[in-house]
């Protein structure tokens, strides 16, 4: 038996999948770290929890150290892997690694991950296409690159993740309202790439690919966010081994090498620009978040977050057969406040319903989510991937959750 200690900030519903499929893993004493007291878990998840400890910052890596240390002197063994599915956790997580002597990704390689403008350096130093940007401390040095670049750019956080506190601005006032309401004191602002946006998904074993699948967004998180009555969509493709994609995963392949990934899973994000050209975004050293690991288990028909828990922690991956494209439609509601309806599901039901494999429907009451994932999901899957990209339209065409 190994031990294993995950890190999370608070039992989401995404975070309890990830630790009901970790604690359940064969050979593996599973030991928590969370803000959280385990209360908040199922009953049949606690009784597999070997060791706990509740600290009041999960960023702090101080604490995680403390935490880990304590945790492998009360269980008796030393600690096999340290890991977590949070992009803020990682830097936190590989410098307690360093300090106790866990494997797994040393710190200058979480930072290469984390850090968008260290990572945007390397991509130009190894000659990967990625929009132009620069980290500007103020709003002289952001006014100057956006004279340089030109109108519009995208204003983020150096180390955000998601679309979150990322805005589109295409004047100097928009320029100095987003700068205003960066969570730090710098901010990354990047050439506004135009074209479509997709992601290029990767588990690699010791610096070696060994599976990848890919997304397609329609539209992107950045104009959706803009635009609250869009209705999100994401479709996996099938044919993820045609030569039109050729370009982008040799791409990929050299990016995670440039970045130095080693064992694990990693979220890459990229455009395609109207002249056919590529643009890398940036990529995360972590399982993807919106439901992405179910849709390439979906695609596949295997446990993506169990394969993943096996990689990272035995170092072992059995290649899954692609059958399927699959998609997801995210439901987002129109309006403000809370749920008070959602309207349509008996069409999709009675249309497209053969094609659903799984889903979250929006309830009475719910909080609106206010980001681009929206009060919910369906996702929907076919051999053709032509046949899911139009159930999807349909969905969000038909199906509309009512705020207020």
């Amino acid at each position: 038996m190994v031990l294993v200690i995950y890190v999370c900030p608070n039992f989401t519903a995404n975070a309890v999948k990830f630790i009901d499929v970790l604690s359940g893993l064969a050979g593996v004493r599973f030991a928590l770290v969370s803000q959280e007291p385990t209360v908040f878990l199922p009953p049949d998840i606690q009784t597999r929890i070997a060791g706990f400890r509740q600290v009041p910052d999960v960023f702090d890596a101080d604490l995680i150290t403390a935490a880990a240390t304590s945790l492998r002197d009360e269980l008796g063994a030393p600690v096999h892997r340290l890991i977590g599915a949070v992009e803020a956790l990682q830097v936190p997580l590989s410098t307690t690694r360093v300090r106790l002597g866990i494997a797994g990704m040393n710190v200058e390689t979480a930072l290469n991950f984390r850090d968008k403008q260290r990572m945007k350096d390397l991509f130009r130093q190894a000659g990967l296409p990625c929009a132009r940007s620069r980290e500007v401390h103020g709003r002289d040095e952001a006014a100057a690159f956006a004279a340089e670049c030109g109108f519009p750019v995208v204003v983020k956080p150096p180390a955000g993740a998601g679309s979150l506190s990322t805005f589109k601005v295409g004047t100097p006032g928009e320029l100095d309202a987003a700068l205003a309401a960066m969570p730090g004191v710098s901010a990354l602002l990047e050439e506004f790439v135009v074209g479509t946006e997709h992601s290029f998904d990767t588990f690699s074993l010791n610096g070696q690919p060994v599976y990848h699948s890919l997304s397609n967004y329609y539209p992107n998180p950045l104009e959706v966010m803009r635009e609250p009555w869009i209705q999100w969509q994401v479709v996996v493709p099938r044919e993820v081994e045609l030569p039109q994609y050729d370009d982008i995963r040799q791409a990929a392949f050299r990016t995670l090498q440039t970045l130095g990934m080693g064992t694990g899973i990693s979220h890459l994000e990229w455009f395609r620009r109207p002249d056919g050209s590529l643009a890398i975004s940036e990529v995360a050293a972590r399982p993807p978040g919106a439901q992405f690991m179910t849709l390439m288990g979906r695609a596949g028909e295997f446990d993506a977050i169990g394969a993943w828990a096996r990689l990272v922690i035995f170092g072992t991956f059995e290649q899954p057969r692609r059958q399927y494209a699959v998609g997801s439609a995210y439901l987002r509601g129109q309006g403000h406040g809370r749920v008070r309806a959602v309207h349509g599901l008996d069409v999709v039901q009675r249309e497209v319903g053969h094609l659903i494999t799984d889903f979250k429907i929006p309830h009475i009451g719910q909080e609106a989510a206010g980001n681009y994932e929206g009060e919910g999901y369906i996702i929907l899957r076919h051999p053709e991937t032509e046949v899911v990209r139009q159930a999807l339209s349909r969905v969000v065409s038909v199906v509309r959750v009512e705020l207020g």
